[in-house]
């Protein structure tokens, strides 16, 4: 079933349904390579703009955010937001011994932060780690995203597996680029609660109310 879209225009679709998941992830990160770094930093302000006046976002005490990577939509200014906000911010840390993630609280980025694995920026080992239970909100990175919610990740599955029993909200923060028409999907692949843009928000499950 398609999402409900709230806002914004249709656009056009940026794959097609018989393609692989490969397929699919080329092609989008191939759009996403043709923009400016400075069409890519207008568009993440943008971004973070509408993302903090909505209502999840500000009901949320306890947000889980991403390390973007450089072609993703920066959403680091949100982690400066959340933290003055008085939220508890948590970033995903990686464990190379299980290849698992967790959540781990971020309290002061200038210190707590080191590059880790595949070069992202997560917490250091001495952050504590935040149970997924605690988590009202997470921001979720992808390649490419479609209405009913599907996401189409790296291939490594980390999300997948990190928010397999996660019961908060699920949005992901992307460009129009990154929309689709259609996303194969198998049973493990956990699908969004909103889908949030620079043009339109996706309501895959009435978590909110659409900007006026």
């Amino acid at each position: 079933m398609a999402g409900r879209i709230c806002q914004g225009p249709q656009g056009k679709p940026t794959v097609t349904p018989s393609e692989t998941k490969a397929e699919l992830r080329q092609r989008i990160l191939a759009r996403l390579k043709s923009l400016t770094a400075t069409e890519r930093a207008a568009r993440s302000e943008i971004l973070c703009h509408r993302l903090i006046e909505q209502e999840f976002w500000k009901r949320a005490k306890t947000v889980l955010l991403f390390a973007p990577l450089p072609d993703e939509v920066n959403i680091w200014p949100v982690l400066e937001h959340a933290l003055a906000e008085g939220k508890i911010v948590t970033l995903p840390r990686h464990n190379p011994l299980d290849k698992s993630y967790t959540a781990a609280q971020v309290t002061d980025p200038s210190r707590n932060l080191v590059t880790a694995t595949f070069g992202i920026r997560e917490p250091a080992p001495s952050c504590r780690e935040i149970s997924l239970a605690q988590i009202d909100l997470a921001l979720i990175p992808g390649v490419g995203f479609d209405l009913a919610g599907g996401r189409l990740g790296r291939g490594g599955g980390f999300y997948d597996r990190l928010l397999a029993e996660f019961p908060g909200v699920k949005c992901a923060v992307v460009l129009d680029e990154q929309i689709a028409n259609e996303i194969p999907s198998e049973q493990h692949d956990v699908r969004m609660n909103v889908i949030l843009t620079g043009t339109r928000i996706i309501w895959v499950n009435d978590i909110g109310q659409p900007l006026r």
